[in-house]
């Protein structure tokens, strides 16, 4: 039965990506040629090769496939990815203009019509070669649409390769004590190293989070994509972090699907410290960490009790736990403030309102009952090395006590 489930999803994925293709091509290619000319041709050529290669990157990613070929597929099969959501947005929004300009345009020849019967002057005569009404409306509004598209990503995957921006966000924790007032906490989540994104996007994240001068950082899961094996050098700038009482680990998702032991090792080589379902009693509140949700699949998932049952609960307690929909736990366990990622604030508008059903907060700081949670829209970016609508950030948790 679960094989025929799956195997119906899939065809009704196939089926809606091949249509979204297809409608693709029909107004930016079929629509705005004449024939089957070199136009046409290549048109249709890159509206094939795109969805091959995105469909190949995803098998070479979660298939295992050698690392230099994941590379090789990886920037053109995701950059597709993104594009051709930008694509179809930009059409469908082009459905809109095509009627208004067709009728431009034909009042326009109505009123040049009016003007020659009024002065007796004979019309100039289009030439031959001139393309009708209807195919001048087409190109007008595929062109815009493509160049929106394109300008939509490209400044999009811009702002991922410079890098995360810093935010800084203040929380009142009523338990905190006056010692504590001002402790700043770097908080980095789903910076995703993997082919796409490697070395060069860690130092960038380092020197960023190095720049805030922290006294403690937070990695808040999803650091990776890949194994040790192919990531390891990639993550070496870890290493360099520096913070008053060092940096903490808690596992994301994505750590499951790329060998999480081997990370969590990996991770502790770079002298981060790892929290696995673990507290630390830090000077004026305890921090712990919780694994995530999908560790369950390897019996490794989250267990609240262990990292927070015999806590001392007249201290502030921080918790670092990668998605947001833990929060109902750390409620049940008095948590005065989680520390979550894994959305990526939608990464791809309109996302957000995906992301919005599935999380509880999808970014930034919300309250539930007693409890903060700070919901960090992440560094780096899962599949399209593109954000739009969501810029990535690395956040500056100031915690403050309401005693100060």
């Amino acid at each position: 039965m679960a094989i025929v489930v799956i195997a119906l999803a899939a065809l009704v994925a196939v089926a809606v990506l091949g249509g979204a293709h297809w409608y693709v091509w029909r107004r930016l290619v079929r629509d705005t040629t004449r024939a089957w000319g070199p136009a046409r041709v290549t048109g249709t050529a890159v509206l094939i090769a795109g969805p091959v290669l995105m469909i190949a990157a995803l098998a070479a990613e979660r298939g295992g496939a050698p690392f230099w070929l994941q590379g090789v597929l990886g920037w053109p099969g995701f950059l597709w990815m993104a594009l051709v959501i930008y694509l179809l947005l930009a059409v469908l929004a082009g459905e809109v203009l095509r009627p208004l300009l067709r009728r431009f345009l034909a009042r326009r020849g109505r009123a040049e019509t009016v003007v020659v019967e009024e002065t007796g002057s004979a019309a100039p005569e289009e030439p031959r070669s001139a393309p009708s009404r209807r195919l001048f409306v087409s190109r007008v509004v595929g062109g815009a649409a493509a160049a929106a598209a394109v300008g939509t990503v490209g400044y999009g995957t811009y702002g991922v390769l410079r890098g995360p921006s810093v935010k800084r966000v203040t929380v009142p924790l009523a338990r905190l004590p006056r010692s504590a007032h001002g402790f700043r906490i770097a908080v980095v989540s789903d910076i995703h190293l993997g082919p796409v994104l490697g070395r060069g996007f860690a130092q960038k994240v380092v020197d960023t989070i190095n720049s805030t001068q922290p006294d403690l950082i937070a990695v808040v899961g999803d650091l990776v994509d890949g194994s040790v094996k192919n990531l390891g050098p990639a993550a070496a700038p870890l290493a360099q972090l520096r913070a008053r009482h060092g940096s903490f680990f808690v596992t994301g998702n994505h750590e499951y699907f790329s060998g999480a032991e081997q990370w969590l090792e990996e991770v502790r080589r770079l002298d981060i410290h790892t929290l696995e379902n673990a507290r630390t009693e830090l000077p004026g509140f305890d921090l712990a960490g919780v694994n995530d949700l999908q560790g369950e699949s390897e019996g490794q998932g989250p267990d609240f009790g262990k990292a927070l049952g015999d806590r001392d609960t007249t201290r502030a307690c921080v918790l670092l736990a990668h998605q947001p929909v833990q929060i109902h736990e750390a409620v049940k366990h008095g948590v005065d403030l989680q520390l979550s990622g894994h959305t990526h604030g939608g990464q791809l508008w309109p996302g957000n309102f995906i992301a919005a059903a599935a999380n509880p907060t999808v970014a930034g700081l919300e309250r539930y009952g007693d409890t903060e949670l700070y919901v960090s829209r992440g560094a780096g970016a899962w599949g399209p090395p593109t954000r739009v609508g969501a810029p990535s950030d690395i956040t500056v948790v100031e915690l403050a006590s309401k005693q100060a």
